[in-house]
């Protein structure tokens, strides 16, 4: 057995995720009690509704707002039933997208292969446009943080060929007593 496929198998047997859509369109449609446009979360949940090992246990939608995003970042780290915390939206270059300035400082320990890697998969379905990503991953605490677009397509994107291969692994490596 390789060393990756070790660490897989060692990982969390259930991992629980939280999903936290960064849009103020959708924030305001919730406080209005207008019909809720976002398709990330079905999405998401549609994806996961096949995999046994992964539940998502939490989602919100919160504006592009750093206080919030600071607010929702701190509540989700201090939740000690979570494993990985999914952000998206606000990575692009926009003046109101604020989610990358706001937690990539944060973060302990940057896994920059997980941007890399994503917008070279994206460039195979979007062309040049997945420059303008600011997609990352990266650990707090003992959780590891993804920063997505706001895109269902480059979430789905993400999670398919990215994450879900990856959660057992990396929650071993995070929790790993050395």
């Amino acid at each position: 057995m390789k060393v990756h496929e070790d660490h897989k198998s060692k990982g969390k047997k259930e991992i629980k995720i939280s999903l936290v859509i960064v849009s103020t369109s959708r924030f305001d449609e919730v406080q209005k009690k207008l019909p809720n446009t976002d398709k990330t979360i079905p999405l998401v949940k549609d994806i996961l509704k096949d995999v046994d090992s992964i539940s998502l246990t939490h989602t919100e939608i919160i504006p592009d707002d750093t206080t919030y995003i600071e607010n929702t970042l701190k509540k989700l780290i201090e939740n000690n039933t979570l494993d990985a915390i999914l952000f998206s939206g606000g990575t692009g270059i926009t003046p109101k997208d604020l989610t990358y300035e706001t937690i990539e400082p944060r973060l302990e320990k940057k896994l920059a292969g997980f941007g890399e890697i994503f917008r070279s998969l994206s460039y195979k379905e979007i062309g040049s446009s997945a420059m303008l990503s600011r997609a990352l991953a990266g650990t707090l605490k003992n959780k590891i943080i993804f920063l997505l677009p706001g895109s269902p397509n480059a979430v789905k994107l993400a999670l398919k060929e990215l994450i879900l291969p990856e959660l057992g692994h990396i929650s071993y490596l995070i929790n790993k007593e050395e």
